[in-house]
């Protein structure tokens, strides 16, 4: 997971609560202020007398040539490197990304940022945000927290529906509450993924549970922050898991239950002229998929040539990550 850390040099309380209140990863801060931190709340500081030891773990690179991407490159092995520059460039950074360099970047705008998370599509591993300004520091964090990542949904044509018998499927209870057309991406095949819509619509069954997903049979995979998958059957408390809207943009969450039951199940099958997708779903009436126009579509209500929204991805993947290997999963 990227980080956020807030520079609060010149010591700044106001910029700590900030950190604080928002959810940024650390602080950076002046000798001497690491017990004023901790009166504050938990929270990871960095300085001379730091939980990280400013100066040792963590190290500042100022990037004024080529031989300071090589000093960066060599440091960044054993320690964590923040890395500024003047005359801000992104050369410097791409050259140092592309050799496998894990760098925090210094910013100190939301443009800046987003440009450092996003270089060569793998960005930096996090920012240090340099800034006075407090509505600035909570939109950066909120980027960065955010998983600071849009993807590319497809509408899929429903192809086939089949009712199953009995299985175990996982309901995921996250500490975020989820809106219209906003739910979590799961698929039988880690390459290609239906968007599960939160139970956040109003019915006469049962009252809306916005924080809840019911994504699904315990076999299959769901896409997490930083483009990793993982099987629902993996999911626990204090789990990463991402929330997408219809629109592709995401948040992460944290999983606060998973709770896996007995029922009766459903194969639905969708795709394109090149690719499918599928997933096994609880057969019921508050389990939905989303059209293109963010509208759920309950799996009891589903028939061939409805069309609903699926990510795709190339590539296959071990434990997890993403690898470049043909792998075939039917």
């Amino acid at each position: 997971m990227k980080k956020v850390w807030i520079d609060c040099r010149p010591w700044s309380k106001k910029k700590v609560l900030t950190a604080l209140e928002n959810g940024a990863d650390g602080v950076i801060i002046p000798r001497g202020k690491s017990k004023a931190v901790k009166e504050l709340g938990r929270l990871k500081t960095v300085g001379p007398d730091g939980d990280l030891k400013l100066g040792k773990a963590v190290v500042e690179v100022e990037i004024k040539s080529r031989e300071d991407e090589a000093k960066i490159l060599s440091l960044s092995r054993s320690k964590t490197v923040i890395v500024s520059g003047r005359n801000w460039k992104i050369i410097p950074l791409e050259n140092i990304i592309s050799r496998s360099g894990a760098v925090m970047a210094e910013v100190g705008s939301l443009p800046a940022a987003r440009t450092a998370l996003g270089i060569l599509e793998k960005g930096v591993d996090g920012v240090v945000v340099k800034s006075s300004n407090l509505e600035q520091i909570k939109a950066i964090i909120r980027l960065v927290k955010s998983g600071g990542l849009k993807l590319p949904l497809s509408p899929v044509r429903i192809t086939g529906i089949k009712e199953l018998g009995m299985g175990d499927r996982v309901c995921i209870d996250t500490c975020t509450a989820m809106g219209l057309g906003e739910g979590m991406l799961v698929g039988n095949t880690s390459s290609a993924f239906f968007l599960v819509h939160a139970e956040s619509v109003e019915n006469p069954y049962v009252a809306p549970r916005p924080f809840r997903v019911n994504a699904g049979g315990i076999h299959a995979y769901t896409l997490l922050p930083e483009g990793r998958t993982s099987y629902l059957s993996e999911i626990k408390i204090g789990s990463e898991v991402l929330p997408v809207t219809y629109r592709g943009e995401t948040q992460v969450a944290i999983v606060g239950r998973a709770k896996v039951e007995k029922r009766p199940m459903l194969l639905v099958r969708a795709g394109t002229k090149k690719r499918e997708v599928s997933l096994i779903l609880q057969n019921a009436e508050t389990i939905r998929l989303v059209r293109p126009s963010g509208k759920p579509l309950s799996v009891v209500a589903l028939k061939k040539g409805d069309e609903v929204l699926a990510y795709f991805e190339t590539g296959g993947r071990h434990f997890g990550t993403k690898i470049k290997e043909s792998i075939l999963e039917k």
